[in-house]
């Protein structure tokens, strides 16, 4: 498919609005689950939806993106992330800063690297399912 053209236009536009509608309620989502669930659950929770997240914004930022190819960059910033932490430079930013704990975290936690990976294997299933019901509609495209 050409990208200029305006089924092209228009699929990427219908995707980055998808992308848009999942940070939108991924944040909320994410910040939420700790207030109303807490534990283990919560925390794990959170991991995943960090990475849902991440993936969501890389989509955001290129709507021809793969499902795969999303799910690997998103675990794999998320892991980064996750392994910068073992420097220590992020929690004593965290303890200054409300967004740097938010973003970066402040503590390596070695579970977290399993649920980022649930986070993005979920992403990617749900883009791949609505990428696939949009081809096999009438007129539609990926």
């Amino acid at each position: 498919m050409n990208d200029l053209g305006g089924n092209g236009v228009r699929t990427h536009r219908r995707t980055r609005l998808a992308a848009a509608a999942a940070v939108v309620l991924t944040v909320p989502a994410g910040l939420g689950v700790r207030a109303v669930v807490g534990g283990d659950v919560a925390k794990y929770a959170g991991d995943a939806l960090y990475t849902v997240l991440l993936y969501a914004l890389l989509v955001l930022a290129a709507p021809r993106v793969r499902p795969g190819r999303a799910a690997v960059l998103a675990a794999a910033l998320s892991w980064a992330v996750e392994l910068f932490q073992l420097t220590g430079l992020p929690d004593a930013w965290a303890r200054h800063s409300t967004l740097a704990r938010l973003v970066l975290g402040s503590t390596f936690n070695p579970p977290d690297l399993l649920w980022y990976l649930v986070g993005a294997a979920c992403a990617g299933l749900l883009h791949r399912v609505l990428r696939t019901s949009r081809i096999a509609a009438p007129g539609g495209a990926a």
